[in-house]
């Protein structure tokens, strides 16, 4: 099975009205720290690009312009509930993380939380944000890895079988996605569900 944007539509639509109320809670540590380590700062202007019904909107600093962007119009009606966010400028729009309506070297900060693992091709949605990002920009990741040269466990492939038709996917390697992009690591660690979920700044080269 793989994942396609059209079962991606239909799978956010579903959980849409419910995600904030199941998963926010779960991730919301992993969410804190991600914004803590891209340190937004007045007069910036950063990207969000899977922002899902809008939870990392609680975390932005005031003064910033910030544009988020989903695939999915139901997520981004949950999103708009939270608007406006005081102090900031938030524009929220449809859009494909493999293929951002957005022109290059655009932001100072992209943000990537739990979309790595969710779009049907984790490499073009890196090469997009680092597109869109400037020379020097930061981009944070949080989201699911299989640790660097490990392949999954048998017991992994079957529970990804589910998972995928929950919309995500949980054996990709962050180091393949971003082999040979214009990027620098500049910190790693290990998040929720005891490092199975890590948190990830990289530098815009």
């Amino acid at each position: 099975m793989r994942m396609n944007n059209r079962r991606n539509r239909i799978v956010y639509r579903l959980w849409a009205p419910v995600y904030d109320a199941v998963l926010e809670r779960f991730f919301r540590d992993g969410r804190r720290r991600a914004m803590e380590l891209v340190d937004l700062r007045a007069g910036e202007r950063v990207c969000v690009i899977g922002i899902g019904t809008g939870s990392d909107l609680a975390y932005l600093r005031a003064g910033v312009s910030c544009v988020g962007l989903d695939l999915s119009e139901a997520m981004l009606a949950q999103a708009r509930r939270k608007l406006p966010v005081e102090g900031c400028d938030v524009e929220l729009r449809i859009g494909d993380a493999q293929a951002l309506p957005l022109e290059g070297a655009a932001f100072d900060a992209v943000i990537l939380n739990l979309i790595v693992s969710v779009v049907p091709d984790p490499r073009r949605c890196m090469a997009e944000a680092l597109r869109v990002a400037r020379p020097g920009a930061r981009i944070v990741v949080f989201d699911k890895f299989l640790p660097e040269g490990s392949e999954p466990s048998i017991g992994r492939r079957v529970s990804n079988r589910v998972a995928m038709l929950l919309g995500t996917d949980l054996n990709r390697h962050l180091g393949e996605i971003i082999a040979g992009l214009p990027c620098e690591f500049e910190h790693d660690e290990p998040s929720i569900l005891g490092g199975m979920y890590r948190v990830i700044l990289l530098r815009r080269s």
